[in-house]
């Protein structure tokens, strides 16, 4: 088993969808801050066979896959330093899912939250069967993560609070195969950071692509317009009220405020609530907010659109990351097969 004096630490990114503002200050920037300065193992992954699940768009599986390929290695994610490689070139991953499907009950994965989700919005409507829609890869996926953590023995996973459960089945289904066979598989760690800040939208709910509130981070793929003015275009939609510029305001009643909180330093949030409580107008908080978030993301911006134009710099980056995987996951799969006696009937000379 791998030694668990020393982290592992293991993100994946599903390939649905174009990064945004939330994307990067809920997940992008905070998993890259903690892998600069430690020597702590970490593997980070496009999980696009989890993509396939919801999104049956092939041509947005590949350009998602571009895209947030970019995105990490623009912002920040050395790929000499952590493992960084694409779910669908390990096959052991899919292997290793079959075997967990193989000792995991089905009634962990009725209890999944997905699941009994979709089974409740089918009940409540009539003459609908409670499995109306539902694939095996919907049902099964929590599996299909157990396989992703448990295939490089994890030790810690960051996660939403949404996904705990995931980690918890993840657990259930290791300790499940060491019983039964042989202790091959460390149990993860949930990491879940209760001061990673929740973007609010241009509407004020959570920033979301369901919701069609989120702001780009680096434009939304169309590479015909400007990124930075898409940026820009994208806070001046950000929803205010009528209050005139004189009037004083609330700063923690703004959305404007909420979003720039996540980018400046306690002495600017400090100096613009000042600004507020003595009278700002709109278009001018809406200016502070989009230079300052420009000035971070100005420079991956630049790296961005390199590696979006030369895709196969991006592919050799992701292969590289592949023939590393591959190294610890060949070798975990071969230790896991011999464990359920799928194994070589003799030598051979």
């Amino acid at each position: 088993m791998t030694d668990t004096t020393k982290k592992r630490i293991l993100t994946g990114i599903t390939t649905t969808g174009i990064p945004h503002l939330g994307n990067y200050v809920g997940a992008i920037r905070p998993a890259i801050q903690s892998v600069q300065n430690t020597d702590d193992d970490a593997f980070f992954f496009l999980a696009d066979y989890h993509g396939i699940i919801k999104c049956f768009d092939p041509d947005e599986i590949h350009r998602s896959t571009r895209a947030i390929a970019a995105t990490w290695l623009a912002c920040g994610l050395d790929p000499e330093k952590v493992t960084f490689y694409r779910q669908s070139d390990i096959p052991e991953i899919l292997e290793l899912a079959w075997i967990l499907n193989c000792s995991c009950a089905k009634g962990l994965m009725n209890r999944a939250h997905a699941y009994k989700a979709s089974v409740d919005m089918n009940l409540s409507k009539e003459d609908t069967d409670p499995d109306y829609g539902i694939t095996m890869g919907l049902f099964s996926y929590p599996v299909l993560m157990s396989a992703d953590i448990l295939m490089f023995n994890a030790t810690h996973v960051p996660v939403g609070k949404d996904q705990i459960q995931h980690i918890e089945m993840a657990r259930d289904i290791a300790g499940t195969f060491n019983f039964k066979y042989k202790e091959l598989f460390i149990q993860p760690t949930a990491l879940v950071d209760e001061n990673t800040p929740l973007l609010t939208g241009l509407d004020g709910r959570k920033m979301s692509k369901s919701y069609g509130n989120t702001i780009p981070l680096f434009g939304d793929g169309n590479p015909t317009i400007d990124p930075q003015k898409a940026l820009k275009k994208a806070i001046a939609q950000i929803v205010t009220n009528s209050q005139a510029p004189e009037e004083p305001k609330n700063p923690d009643e703004c959305n404007i405020f909420e979003i720039y909180k996540a980018f400046a330093t306690p002495d600017e949030i400090n100096t613009l609530a000042q600004h507020y409580r003595a009278g700002i107008g709109w278009g001018e908080a809406k200016e502070i907010l989009f230079n300052k978030i420009d000035n971070e993301i100005a420079p991956m911006r630049e790296r961005y659109l390199e590696l979006m134009n030369n895709p196969k710099e991006l592919e050799e980056i992701l292969q590289m990351g592949a023939i590393k995987a591959r190294r610890v996951a060949q070798k975990q799969l071969d230790k896991t097969r011999r464990a359920i006696g799928i194994k070589p009937l003799a030598k051979l000379k």
